[in-house]
């Protein structure tokens, strides 16, 4: 039972965001219907005397009164708290296009948390950013309301400021701008750390020093905010993958608020109406409006000069969807119910990297032009990436979709054991795996009946093969043909994977694509190229006919 109601706030931008007025992307539409279930569900106090207090701030801004999404995030990130009093939220991730306000909003909030209305003394705000701009600018907008001559007498009562800080007098909390230089900010006592513009971060050598600089004034923070950018593999992008698989696959937020705001693709932008989907901001600003029209007319005579506007303005990098393995919508869509595959014919596929890390085997099959596949990977307990891991594998392990080994390496018999024991119940038709891994597993697999030299029976994968599958992958994804249960583990690793157009360095035919890992050490691809490895024969299942299980002992029972 909640222990309270969903505040005007919260509610508003709910109701705001399920009218479809303005539009919204699928990332605000999953938070929306997220916050509902966790107000239903969850034991929540929200202290709306000192929120009132908070939004009463704004008058003091030229802006005069927050933007719904704007309050929806004070409520929620400031206000709201657990039923033993701990802030419910204490990560507020935000990306949303440029020109949104986000330097107001940054400073608005760290006015809020040295006004005399927050109670916990001390709670100093660090503004922390790739340069010197970014990092003052929200501390400048709130100089400049301290120094508007109608407010200078009455707020010079309760803060105090220079050119380098703001303070409250009454809680002594200062908010200050610090730059990226990590060095000599241990012994920092920060309430709260917000980095701005974490899209220019290539590492987290800033955020870990900030963040682990928390804990000494009560009820801590973490504020993260952001237009999207073009460094990759960087912070932003584990950021966002962890606030997706939040929305769309039921990840435990353990106190993140992920606020996404964002073209789905591209081809988006040329309907002015999506816009907002990007913005939330854009519905009650007209002259910001008619600025991006005319950004958006540069963009579409040279879009190579102005890539920034797709980024910054609306939150799609130009190349995502050459990257990507598919839209995550059609990733979402695999997760159906899988009916019961006794007796059918299927195909097996492996992949590893390292067996001191990850593998994983694949069971493929096929009905007319449906696919169904069982995938199951096993974790080593001594992978050295693994702490690098933010995905909930020890959840998966729960779930039956992986197995963790307690052991120094992945032996080959737990996946020569897995595929014997998948024949007992399936018609294994053939295997497939990565040409330059079959050493290390032959012992096993020929144990089960599986030989290299049986090419009717072994196939070694090679770039080609893949190429050859990718149109066919690429159909099946776009018209919902895959039908993989839930398995979560699957559907992360498809989501660790791009598409990479081969070339002649690599040694085979230019123009078509193959697959690679976005981040080398901790998005694991074992899964996926497990499906992909059991494809590159499929056209040995025909339409997917069921066939009858072979004679225990036949060929390798």
């Amino acid at each position: 039972m909640m222990s309270c109601r969903i505040p005007p706030a919260v509610k508003n931008y709910i109701d705001l965001i399920r009218s479809g007025k303005p539009r919204a992307c699928p990332e605000q539409i999953a938070l929306v219907e997220m916050i509902q279930k966790i107000f239903d569900t969850e034991d929540l106090i929200v202290n709306e005397e000192r929120l009132a207090h908070y939004l009463s701030l704004a008058k003091y801004f030229p802006f005069k009164k927050l933007f719904p999404w704007e309050e929806f995030i004070v409520c929620l990130w400031l206000c709201t708290y657990d039923a033993k009093g701990f802030p419910r939220f204490k990560t507020s991730f935000n990306m949303v296009g440029r020109g949104a306000g986000k330097d107001g909003l940054i400073g608005f909030v760290g006015f809020c948390m040295v006004s005399p209305y927050n109670p916990i003394p001390h709670y100093n705000i660090d503004i922390c950013a790739n340069n010197e701009e970014q990092a003052v600018t929200p501390l400048k907008d709130v100089a400049e309301v301290l120094e508007t001559p109608k407010n200078e007498k009455k707020l010079n009562r309760f803060f105090y400021h220079t050119k380098e800080v703001v303070q409250g007098r009454k809680n002594k909390g200062v908010i200050k701008g610090r730059t990226n230089n990590p060095k000599g900010r241990d012994g920092m006592r920060s309430g709260m750390v917000v980095f701005n513009e974490v899209h220019q971060f290539t590492n987290y050598d800033n955020i870990t020093v900030f963040v682990t600089g928390q804990g000494k004034v009560a009820e801590p923070r973490v504020g993260i905010f952001t237009s999207n950018g073009d460094v990759s593999d960087g912070p932003l992008d584990d950021y966002l993958a962890r606030s997706r698989r939040i929305l769309f696959d039921g990840e435990p937020d353990n106190g993140f608020l992920p606020f996404i705001c964002c073209l789905e693709k591209k081809e988006q932008v040329h309907d002015p109406e999506n816009w907002c989907m990007a913005n939330p901001s854009l519905f009650y600003m007209p002259h910001l409006q008619k600025e991006i029209e005319d950004e958006y007319k540069d963009w579409v005579e040279n879009p190579d000069q102005n890539s920034d506007f797709l980024t910054k303005r609306m939150g799609v990098r130009s190349g995502r969807k050459e990257l990507a393995v598919t839209d995550y919508d059609n990733i979402k869509a695999t997760n159906q119910p899988l009916p019961d595959l006794t007796g059918w014919s299927c195909t097996v596929g492996i992949d590893y990297a390292e067996l001191t890390d990850w593998a994983a085997v694949n069971l493929h099959f096929r009905q007319g032009p449906n696919r169904f596949d069982i995938n199951h990977a096993w974790i080593c307990r001594d992978s050295k990436t693994l702490h690098k891991i933010k995905a909930p594998w020890r959840s998966w392990v729960e779930s039956g979709h992986c197995t963790f080994v307690e052991d120094v390496s992945i032996h080959p018999r737990l996946l020569a054991d897995y595929i014997q024991e998948a024949g007992r119940k399936y018609s294994l038709l053939g295997l497939a795996m990565d040409n330059y891994r079959w050493t290390m597993l032959s012992a096993e697999l020929r144990r089960i009946g599986f030989d290299a030299n049986d090419k009717d029976r072994v196939h070694l994968v090679r770039p080609s093969d893949i190429m050859r599958i990718d149109p066919i992958i690429q159909d099946c994804f776009q018209r919902h043909l895959f039908c993989w249960g839930d398995n979560p583990a699957l559907r992360w690793a498809v989501n660790n994977t791009k598409r990479v157009r081969s070339s002649k360095s690599m040694g085979v035919d230019t123009g078509n694509f193959i697959y690679a890992k976005i981040e080398a050490r901790s998005r694991k691809t074992d899964p996926w190229m497990a499906l992909v490895a059991s494809m590159t024969i499929e056209d040995k299942l025909g339409d997917g006919m069921q066939a009858e299980l072979p004679t225990v002992g036949a060929f390798i029972f």
